[in-house]
C-alpha cells in the first residue's frame, strides 16, 4: 500500500526503518532518545522519519512509557474572581506561556476550569499539573494529592506542611511597592480590601502592609471580602469601609475585581477618584486596563513566572534532562501607574 498520495495509509514506524537500513528498534530509540544510538545515525533517521511525513503513535507511547506527555494549570479561584475580564487576563497570561514552553519540550498544557469538588482533575489524563495561587486546604491540590500527582505552585503553597516547589510571585513586596506609590502621591490614610481565603498575596500582604503602617504612623485598616463575590463583594466591602473609616484616602484592593467593585462604592459615595480617594490593584491585566478610571497595577512578569512554573514540574517529572532545579530569580515587580492614584499635585 502507497504511503503518499490520495487514499495513501500514514507512513510507519517499519516504513521508517526501511528507509534509513535500520531496525526498527533502532528507529524507536532515535526518534524518542532513548538507548545509544550514534548521533549521526539519530540525524540521519530523523531525517528520513521527517521526508515521509512519520508521525509517532501518541498512544502507543503513552502505554509504553507509562506518561501522558500532558501536563494541566489549575486553580481554585472562583469564576467571579478568574471569570469576567479576568478570562482574558491573569490566568490566561499564565497559560499561553506555559502551554509555549511545555510544547518546547514536546508535552501539551490542558487548561482546567476552577477546581470545584467533582472537578476534571480527577479523570484528565495528565503527568502532573501547575497550581496557580493555591489556597489552604486548596482543592486542587487535595485532588492532585488524591491521585498521587506531582505538582508545583505559581505562588508560595498555604497548606500547613506543603513543600511543592514554587516560583514566588512576591506578594509582600507586590504590597510595598504600591504601598510606597500611594505614600508618593499623599496617601496618609490607606486601608487594605484582600480576598478571604489564606492565598500567598492575601497572607503576605496583610504581614507588608501592618509592617509598613506600623513604620509609617498610621492605624491599619484592613478589611476582607469573599472571593466568590466579585466586584460585588468588593463594592459592598469599600462602601462599609467608607463608612466606618470616612477619612480613608485611598484603597489598596489586591483583587482587581474586589478594585473594580471599590472604584463604584467611592463614587456612589460622593467622592472623586484619586483626588478624594486612590484605588490601586495587584495584576496589571484587562480589568485595570479597562477599568474608568485605569487602575494603577503592578507588572508580575508572569510570563517568565510561568515558564519557570512548567521547568520545575518537568523536573519533578524526570522527562526533561536539566529542568527541576531552583526558580531561577524573577525580575523585580514594577508598579505601571494609572489615572486611578496620579494625583496632579499631591497634598503635603
Amino acid at each position: 500500500m502507497p504511503t503518499s498520495g490520495p487514499g495513501a495509509r500514514p507512513p510507519t514506524i517499519a516504513d521508517v526503518a526501511a528507509a534509513a537500513g535500520v531496525s526498527r528498534t533502532t528507529v524507536s530509540h532515535a526518534l524518542n532518545g532513548l538507548g545509544k544510538v550514534d548521533p549521526r545515525t539519530r540525524e540521519r533517521i530523523k531525517k528520513v522519519a521527517a521526508e515521509l511525513g512519520y508521525r509517532p503513535n501518541l498512544r502507543a507511547q503513552r502505554l509504553r512509557r507509562g506518561q501522558a506527555k500532558a501536563i494541566a494549570l489549575a486553580s481554585s479561584m472562583p469564576f467571579a474572581v478568574a471569570g469576567g475580564p479576568s478570562r482574558l487576563g491573569f490566568y490566561m497570561e499564565v497559560a499561553a506561556a506555559a502551554a509555549e514552553r511545555a510544547l518546547v519540550h514536546d508535552y501539551a498544557l490542558v487548561l482546567v476550569p476552577p477546581v470545584q469538588s467533582g472537578s476534571a482533575l480527577y479523570s484528565l489524563d495528565i503527568d502532573g499539573a501547575i497550581v496557580v495561587e493555591p489556597d489552604e486546604d486548596d482543592r486542587a491540590v487535595a485532588q492532585l494529592r488524591e491521585r498521587h500527582l506531582p505538582y508545583v505552585a505559581l505562588g508560595r503553597p498555604m497548606s500547613p506542611g506543603d513543600d511543592a516547589p514554587y516560583v514566588d510571585l512576591r506578594g509582600g513586596l507586590v504590597a510595598e511597592l504600591l504601598l510606597a506609590h500611594l505614600r508618593e502621591q499623599g496617601a496618609r490614610r490607606p486601608a487594605l480590601l484582600i480576598g478571604a481565603g489564606a492565598r500567598h498575596s492575601a497572607v503576605d500582604a496583610r504581614a507588608a502592609y501592618e509592617r509598613v503602617a506600623a513604620e509609617q504612623g498610621w492605624a491599619p485598616v484592613v478589611v476582607t471580602a469573599p472571593e466568590e463575590g466579585g466586584e460585588q463583594a468588593g463594592y459592598d466591602r469599600c462602601a462599609a469601609l467608607l463608612a466606618e473609616y470616612p477619612r480613608t484616602d485611598a484603597v489598596c484592593a489586591l483583587v482587581d475585581a474586589f478594585a473594580v467593585g471599590a472604584v463604584r462604592a467611592i463614587r456612589d459615595s460622593g467622592r472623586g477618584i484619586p483626588d478624594d480617594v486612590m484605588v490601586v490593584t495587584r495584576y496589571d491585566g484587562l480589568r485595570a486596563r479597562t477599568c474608568d478610571p485605569p487602575l494603577t497595577a503592578v507588572d508580575l512578569h508572569l510570563d517568565r513566572a510561568a515558564a519557570e512554573a512548567v521547568e520545575l514540574l518537568l523536573g519533578r517529572l524526570g522527562g526533561v534532562p536539566g529542568a527541576g532545579g531552583p526558580a531561577a530569580e524573577m525580575p523585580e515587580p514594577r508598579v505601571v501607574p494609572r489615572a486611578s492614584s496620579l494625583r496632579v499635585t499631591a497634598p503635603a
